[in-house]
């Protein structure tokens, strides 16, 4: 019981900083179109 416990834990923390990185990802690329679309106009 404790080994699944551990387990899931572990999945669902791997799970967090995927999300976490995944949005610093598409800040990262908004911020870029923003810095684009001001040079432009």
């Amino acid at each position: 019981m404790a080994r699944i416990l551990v387990i899931l834990s572990l999945f669902a923390l791997a799970a967090c900083e995927t999300v976490e990185g995944a949005g610093r990802d598409i800040q990262s690329a908004g911020e870029a179109i923003e810095k684009e679309a001001e040079e432009a106009s």
